[in-house]
């Protein structure tokens, strides 16, 4: 079986990474995060031959969906969210929206749990729900490819703000080092903003558990 692949597109004013993972040699992707722009994203994307198996998001706040509608229509592919992230998706105000851009909400097409095995032409990842920066922050992990797209609730030596809407510093603290930190040391960490980095070294350098 051919090799999993993630690549990225940095977007919108607070520069969010978008990720989509592929298998190489195949069309299909899982895309997260749609952070602005959904036609760019969809144009860029078929442009090299991807089809839009799913689109996944970490969180609901603004900068993370502005373009996941438009994406949506343009590709067909459906939205899904941990299910208490609706309180961010359906309200303007504490998605962020009606302060820092234009109010929009989101309707997501489905739900998932924590925990939940998800699978798009045979690319599968585990839900990891890391409440903390919001209500229904989660991360997916690969386990076969050793990767995990962790929206904003681990950076590189850092970890997601706590002061916004539904967010709670205590218990971002314990998602992460109750369930990222379990994770192999060679996980590779794909944050919502800034670089790459692993679990191991954040394990070690992060300031905000070393």
């Amino acid at each position: 079986m051919a090799e999993l692949k993630i690549g990225k597109i940095t977007l919108g004013q607070v520069m969010t990474n978008c990720y989509f993972v592929y298998r190489e040699g195949e069309k299909g992707i899982i895309f997260f995060d749609p952070a602005d722009n959904g036609k760019y994203i969809y144009d860029k994307l078929t442009e090299k031959g991807f089809e839009f198996e799913a689109i996944l998001l970490t969180h609901g706040h603004y900068d993370h969906i502005l373009g996941a509608d438009e994406l949506r229509r343009l590709s067909g592919a459906k939205i899904y969210a941990l299910e208490p992230e609706h309180v961010l998706l359906e309200d303007p105000y504490v998605n962020l929206s009606a302060n820092m851009h234009r109010g929009i909400t989101l309707k997501a097409d489905g739900f998932f749990r924590d925990g939940d095995e998800l699978e798009y032409g045979g690319k599968k990842c585990k839900v990891i729900a890391t409440p903390g920066h919001t209500v229904g922050s989660c991360c997916f992990y690969f386990e076969e490819a050793g990767l995990l797209v962790a929206g904003d609730t681990l950076f590189a030596e850092s970890i997601g703000r706590t002061d916004f809407p539904t967010g709670k510093m205590r218990q971002l603290i314990t998602s992460v080092e109750e369930k990222l930190f379990v994770l192999p040391d060679d996980t590779k960490v794909y944050p919502g903003h800034g670089p790459a980095t692993t679990i191991g070294h954040e394990k070690t350098y992060n300031p905000f558990f070393s």
